[in-house]
């Protein structure tokens, strides 16, 4: 079997954990300010990321890719890729 297509099962966490930790300690300088928020997607496997104005965009260009990618979607410099009413907040570091 293709490595690609051995997808390692991962708990929703992990995926969560590790794609900030990427974001934080690999991808983070690169990309703020000027990227702020537009969706960033994440390949928590390889690192490999895509930006773009629209999440769906983002996460196709990395699929095209990485089709076997685990993937985890945030917005550059929020702290959430979507919200629910109140106001978004700028992370800052």
């Amino acid at each position: 079997m293709d490595p690609e297509q051995a997808k390692k099962s991962y708990a929703t966490d992990e995926v969560a954990l590790r794609a900030k930790q990427l974001y934080e300690h690999e991808i983070r300088e690169r990309v703020e300010p000027e990227h702020s928020g537009r969706y960033l997607v994440v390949d928590v496997e390889s690192g490999d990321y895509e930006i773009a104005n629209e999440a769906l965009v983002a996460t196709r260009a990395l699929r095209g890719r990485r089709p076997a990618a685990v993937t985890y979607l945030m917005r550059v410099g929020r702290l959430a890729a979507y919200r629910l009413g109140g106001c978004i907040l700028t992370v800052r570091p």
